[in-house]
This record gives structure tokens, C-alpha cells and sequence, in this order.
């Protein structure tokens, strides 16, 4: 039937081509060609154009940010503390099951919806961002694509409704080398065992469901890594909970496994195919870091914007003079780019073509964006901006770590560099 169906379509689109090579043929110069743009209904759209449902999806997450993130930021970053009803606020409005299928409690909407909510909650908040960022397009997508039905029936539900969930790789050991994990996995009859540590550890002093990853034969190298669900109460510690420069009202924590029971149904995936899901699922987590990045570039600019054309100097609005001028505008041109690319990352890994050098230019550029952003914004309105009445300072301290988590600045570009190597070698 899709044949026939395409088929068809191939017939309604050869009738006017078939048409118009009938057409008596005329003598035309190029100067007689018009110059004035012909709008098609069956144009390619801009990268920029969103469906019905990101726009509403959008103008959603907008309003939240602004109505109940924002009057919470200052005070959460003092404390270094998410507010819970912040957290609950995020489900109640249906932003933690993004991608999850409707008859599991989710939104069932796009890749791009999700990388939308996470900008929009970056340009109040970078913390409340990364950490709706990590839960949907991290924690969910391993659920999504990889979980048994079982697994996925039991907790994409409870990750959509009230479980913050939360992703366990790194280790004091593995870093950017990521599979130098030392945390083990011990069978024991229809249990494993597990015993390590993991660091720098987003969202898990708030979260109940832990993705955990830990070998099962350290002889076999990156192919004994599994992936393991691990609930908060089959025994899982905190550690310790990190002090930080920025995003601090994002829990990093280091957790410890000390003879955790995991049942064997919650092994996420196949026995020693840990690495490849680690792997393929960073590299859609880096749009996410892009776009939190792009988010709070945006905010900061944002904030620091009305201010040139409030603010006098020498009887002149600073914004007005042309050194200004040239500094907003570079900013502005670059990150207009940055979204550019974050979405162009987004909608080819919507649509299911490669996007691993897109994602990593995306985060490298949205990254280096950021800071530059926020550095120019604080400049911008001087003393004001030093202070810690206004967010630009956090926003400053926020950006940071968009070069080091999910992949340091050397390793995009490592990446970037090993696809152009292969392209221009062949």
C-alpha cells in the first residue's frame, strides 16, 4: 500500500513537470529573471520554523520560567538548593516526559520540543535547565530506546509523573576517558551486586531512579560495562554533594554502591552493551548542553539589553555609541549562529539522520557563545552588572561548565576533527 501511495505521488507531481515541457520555448536572459522571493506552500521551511506544537510547547515552558522559576532563582542559588515545588512544577506541567509516548504519561512531542524547553528554562535559570535537561534527554531516552517493555511499562510512568531520574557514568577514574570505570557488577543468582563509586553526579540528590553504569567482567574491557536501574532505596548513597561555582542549585553529588542488590530484570539493555548506549545517547545529551548554553546566552543578553538604551553618558544613551553598537550586534549575529546550529543538531537527529559532528559543534560553539555573551553583558552594565542584585553575574558564573560536562571543548573538537579526517581521507 505505501507503494502504490508513493507511487501516486510520483504521478501527481509528474502531471504539471510533463505540462510545462510542452510549453513553447522562449529566447530569456538572466536579467529578465525576477528577483522577488515566490513564497511556495511546499517550500522547505527555516530552520527556525516550528510546528503548532513547539510553538505552543515553547510558550509554555516560557510562561513557567517566568512565573515560577524566576522569582525562585536568587534564593535557590544562595542556598544552593532546588526548590522541590520548582521540581514539581516541571511535572505538573507535563516538561519531564517531553518524548515519552502518551499512554506512558508523556507528552509524546518532538526532539526539537524538548531541546526547546530546555533553552527557554536556561534564560531564567541554567540549573533548573540541566536538570529537566538530563532527565529527558538522557534518562528517558535510554528508557525509550533501549528498556525491555517491562522496563519502560514500569518506569517511563513514574519519570513522566513524580521520579526525577538521573544518569551514573563518570567516576574519579573516568572522566573524558569515560570507559575507565571501576564500579562493578557481581551476578548472584537473579541479583547483581553492586559495589563502586560515581562523581559529579547531575540531579541525584533529588532523584529516585539512578541509570548506573558498571562492569561485569573488567577482563573484557569496554565491553563488560551494562547498563543498571537502580532505585534510591535498594541502597543508594550520597556521598558527598559538591560545591560549585555555578549552576548551584543543580544537585552534583558522588554517590556510593556498597553491595547494592540490583534484580536482573533491571539490566537496561544487553549484558556488556553499556558502552554503546553511553556513547550514542552523550551525543544527544550534547544538543541538550547546546541548547542550555544558547538559552543562557540569550537570557543574558536579554537582561542586559534595555539597560544601553536606559542608561546616559555624556548626554548620550550608551547604547547609541557605535563601539557599543559593534559589541551587541557580534553578539546578537553569534547567537542567532548558535541556534542555528543547536537546531539544525536537533532536527537531524529528529529525523534520523547522523548528527554526532553537528552536536559537537553545536555544544562547542554554544558553549564558547555563552561566555562570551554573559562576560560582554556583565561589561555592559558596569558596576550593576557586578553586583548580585541582577542575574547577569550568575548567568557569568553558569556558563562554565557548558566547556567541561557532557564532553570538555577538546573532546568536541576531537570529534569534530575525526569526521573531517574521514571525510577528506576518502
Amino acid at each position: 500500500m505505501l507503494r502504490s501511495v508513493f507511487a501516486s505521488a510520483l504521478r501527481a507531481q509528474a502531471k504539471p513537470l510533463a505540462a510545462a515541457s510542452r510549453l513553447p520555448r522562449t529566447r530569456m536572459s538572466v536579467r529578465q529573471f525576477n528577483s522577488t522571493p515566490v513564497f511556495r506552500d511546499d517550500a522547505t521551511p527555516s530552520l527556525l520554523t516550528l510546528s503548532e506544537e513547539e510553538e505552543m510547547m515553547r510558550d509554555v515552558v516560557a510562561r513557567f520560567a517566568r512565573d515560577v522559576v524566576q522569582p525562585k532563582v536568587s534564593e535557590m542559588d544562595e542556598s544552593e538548593q532546588m526548590d522541590p515545588a520548582v521540581i514539581r512544577g516541571l511535572f505538573d506541567s507535563g516538561l519531564m516526559g517531553v518524548e515519552t509516548p502518551a499512554e506512558l504519561g508523556g507528552a509524546e512531542a518532538s526532539f526539537l520540543s524538548a531541546i526547546l524547553v530546555i533553552e527557554e528554562l536556561a534564560k531564567v535559570d541554567p540549573s533548573v535547565s540541566v536538570l529537566c535537561d538530563v532527565h529527558n534527554t538522557l534518562v528517558n531516552t535510554v528508557f525509550r530506546t533501549y528498556g525491555s517493555d517491562h522496563l519502560k511499562t514500569k518506569y517511563l510512568p513514574q519519570l513522566s509523573a513524580d521520579k526525577l531520574g538521573c544518569f551514573c557514568l563518570s567516576e574519579a577514574a573516568s572522566g573524558s576517558d569515560a570507559f575507565a570505570l571501576q564500579t562493578r557488577a557481581t551476578r548472584d543468582g537473579d541479583h547483581y551486586v553492586l559495589n563502586g563509586s560515581k562523581m559529579w553526579i547531575t540531579n541525584s540528590a533529588e532523584a529516585e531512579v539512578f541509570l548506573v553504569f558498571a562492569t561485569v567482567d573488567p577482563s573484557k574491557g569496554y565491553k563488560g560495562i551494562t547498563c543498571f536501574v537502580v532505585e534510591r532505596d535498594m541502597g543508594v548513597k550520597i556521598a558527598k554533594k559538591e560545591k560549585k561555582l555555578g549552576i548551584r542549585a543543580s544537585s552534583t553529588c558522588q554517590l556510593a554502591f556498597d553491595d547494592v542488590r540490583v534484580p536482573v530484570e533491571n539490566v537496561l539493555g544487553e549484558v556488556g552493551k553499556g558502552y554503546k548506549i553511553a556513547i550514542e545517547i552523550l551525543n544527544e545529551g550534547r544538543i541538550g548542553i547546546a541548547a542550555q548554553m544558547l538559552g543562557l546566552a540569550q537570557g543574558a543578553f536579554d537582561n542586559a539589553m534595555p539597560y544601553l538604551f536606559q542608561r546616559k553618558q555624556f548626554n548620550t544613551r550608551i547604547g547609541d555609541f557605535q563601539g557599543m553598537q559593534h559589541q551587541y550586534a557580534q553578539i546578537a549575529t553569534e547567537i542567532e549562529a548558535a541556534r542555528l546550529l543547536t537546531y539544525n543538531a536537533a532536527r537531524l537527529k529528529g529525523e534520523g539522520k547522523p548528527f554526532t559532528k553537528q552536536a559537537a559543534m553545536a555544544k562547542l560553539y554554544a558553549s564558547q557563545v555563552a561566555e562570551r555573551a554573559s562576560s560582554r553583558a556583565v561589561e555592559w552594565m558596569g558596576g550593576l552588572g557586578f553586583t548580585r542584585e541582577l542575574p547577569l553575574e550568575k548567568f557569568y558564573r553558569d556558563c562554565k561548565i557548558g566547556a567541561i560536562y557532557e564532553g570538555t571543548s577538546n573532546i568536541q573538537l576531537q570529534t569534530i576533527a575525526k569526521f573531517l579526517t574521514k571525510e577528506y581521507q576518502e
